[in-house]
């Protein structure tokens, strides 16, 4: 115990030591690329998941106030809920289900404290980083602590924006919302090395990843001044010059296929070679010791998916709907298409491969959720579940890493498949709904306008920067660990398992 305290005092001092450089990006250099980039009049897509705290212009101090509405506000928080439910139980039994017996409570373990670890961070001073203004690259610490979310004084809650003009919600709802996010991206990292690392170098290395790779990455995809701070041509450079960086290039990510399913994978698979692989791996047995768990697992994490994409609409509107219906259609078109992908390499469609298919139909459609029509969510399915089935097999023989539960060959394979597609499918002349072109009268863009191969290149820069950035921040965090606790258990303890070992319990008895 008195480790696991000492290496969590370790992690927090690190990473709050990491805001001087979080605060220190070059801004003039962001905003010089974003005028090279960005077009003069468009900002990001009216369905990306993110916002920043509700920009009041100046010339409209005597308007009055915006009152959030209900209806958003509970949908929200709904929303909330079901991430959640994705987490725990849902992805701590995916996970469980698919190791050795002997290590199911460390797998529920790293799971559910990595989620907890991440949510008390994020209320410090994550949310601060991630969606207030600072720089290109990271936000400020005007919310350290959620400072400023309550005033006192008058009463009153303060307000984030939405995707539409006039409308906004509160603050800590949306804070809370996407705390559930940075939440489970760093607990599906934790399924690339499960069975051999130590608990206490997995909180530290989660606190390091948290604060220097997710983010930035959140803050640069994610982060602008809201619609209503667009109040006129004059102001558009401006507005988009405080934007995060891959969002002033135009990327579509409507609920984390960059920010948090690439950003995971990348880790995840760095982390497998980093910590090297299970002992007795390509001569042991390693099934899964409890397909009914994954099973059930898998289809917690369905519905709580509705919640994770649905609700990165922000409102209880269409494009909500629009990312609910595509939801469930691209995980079921994946589910088929891994099973006649099995069925013709093996003669047979498992049980497995099923829960499989549907994960990697929701992770691909994360990006694309509220961007592309009804077709486009069908192909992204399919394409999805053929391409996740040869990143679990033929792509991991050849990387060659022990990534135990095949986080890079899902979510990463999945993920940039969805974003890459999200280019394609958003464009008007396919079903998408396009994005809008200029926020000050809120124009979509026409099909005349929508070039595929422009957005596919701006989509494959956004996937670029995330494997870069992640693989990086996570090969020198890794290493921070292995310097300071280690990465490893010892081979004893791996024989032993790591329920008993790691935390003196069984999950089973008898």
């Amino acid at each position: 115990m008195k480790k696991i305290l000492a290496s969590l005092a370790l992690g927090l001092t690190l990473c709050f030591g990491g805001f001087a450089f979080a605060q220190t990006a070059p801004a003039a250099e962001a905003k010089v690329e974003a005028k090279a980039e960005a077009k003069a009049e468009a900002a990001a897509p009216a369905t990306s998941p993110a916002t920043a705290p509700a920009a009041a212009p100046a010339a409209a101090e005597a308007a009055p106030a915006l009152v959030p509405n209900k209806g958003d506000t509970a949908w929200m928080m709904v929303s909330t809920i079901l991430v959640i439910m994705m987490v725990v139980p849902g992805l701590a039994l995916f996970y469980g289900g698919l190791v050795r017996s002997k290590n199911m409570l460390s797998v529920l373990m790293q799971v559910m404290v990595t989620f907890s670890l991440i949510t008390v961070l994020w209320f410090i001073y994550g949310y601060s980083l991630a969606f207030t203004e600072g720089n290109a690259y990271i936000g400020g610490l005007d919310r350290l602590f959620m400072n400023g979310i309550w005033d006192n004084a008058a009463g009153t809650f303060a307000n984030a924006a939405t995707f539409s003009k006039g409308v906004v919600i509160p603050e800590i709802t949306f804070a809370g919302f996407q705390a559930t996010f940075a939440g489970i991206t760093c607990a599906l990292i934790v399924g690339a090395f499960a069975e051999r690392i130590k608990f206490s170098a997995v909180l530290i290395f989660m606190t390091l990843w948290f604060t220097f790779s997710y983010l930035p990455i959140a803050h640069m995809v994610w982060f602008w001044m809201g619609p209503d701070a667009y109040t006129a041509k004059e102001v558009v450079d401006e507005m988009n010059g405080k934007a995060g960086m891959i969002w002033q290039w135009g990327a579509l990510d409507f609920a984390g296929g960059t920010v948090v399913h690439i950003n995971a994978a990348v880790a995840g698979l760095v982390g497998a070679f980093m910590v090297g692989k299970r002992i007795g791996y390509g001569r042991e047995a390693m099934t899964p010791h409890s397909l009914t768990l994954t099973m059930v697992g898998a289809s917690l994490l369905w519905v709580g998916w509705f919640g994770f994409n649905a609700g990165s609409a922000l409102e209880a509107n269409g494009f909500a709907a629009l990312a609910f219906v595509n939801t469930l259609l691209a995980a079921a078109a994946a589910v088929l298409a891994w099973c006649v992908g099995e069925a013709l390499m093996r003669g047979k469609a498992s049980m497995l491969g099923a829960a499989s298919g549907a994960v990697a139909g929701l992770v691909a459609i994360t990006p694309a959720a509220g961007n592309v029509g009804i077709g486009g969510a069908l192909v992204i399915g399919i394409v999805a579940g053929f391409a996740c089935l040869w990143g679990v097999n033929g792509l991991k023989k050849m990387l060659g890493a022990d990534d135990t539960l095949d986080v890079f060959g899902v979510h990463g394979v999945g993920g940039i498949v969805g974003a890459l597609l999200t280019g394609v499918f958003n464009s008007p002349a396919l079903g998408g709904p396009g994005f809008v072109a200029d926020w000050t009268t809120a124009t979509m863009v026409t099909a005349a306008d929508y070039s595929i191969a422009a957005q596919v290149w701006t989509q494959a820069k956004a996937v670029l920067v995330t494997i870069v950035w992640s693989g990086v921040v996570s090969l020198v965090a890794f290493k921070l660990v292995d310097l300071t606790v280690g990465l490893r258990v010892s081979e004893e303890a791996e024989r032993e398992g790591l329920d008993i070992t790691s935390h003196g319990e069984t999950a089973y008895h008898g």
